[in-house]
């Protein structure tokens, strides 16, 4: 399945700040720390700012295995 067609089928999920703090049982600020750092992609959408599944799910992969 090509990325384009995946998106046709499945739009990409983002996430708000405070929703990925609360799953993952951290602050607001700790999840802006990390995007501060660059360790945690976020997109900006206007003044909103969301992170994308694919991004979280890499930055929870690298933290597994650090």
């Amino acid at each position: 399945m090509s990325p384009s067609s995946r998106w046709r089928d499945e739009p990409p999920k983002f996430f708000s700040i405070a929703y990925v703090a609360e799953v993952l049982s951290v602050s607001d600020r700790t999840v802006r720390r990390w995007i501060d750092r660059g360790e945690l992609v976020a997109h900006r959408f206007g003044r909103n700012v969301r992170i994308a599944e694919t991004d979280l799910k890499a930055f929870l992969a690298l933290r597994r295995n650090a």
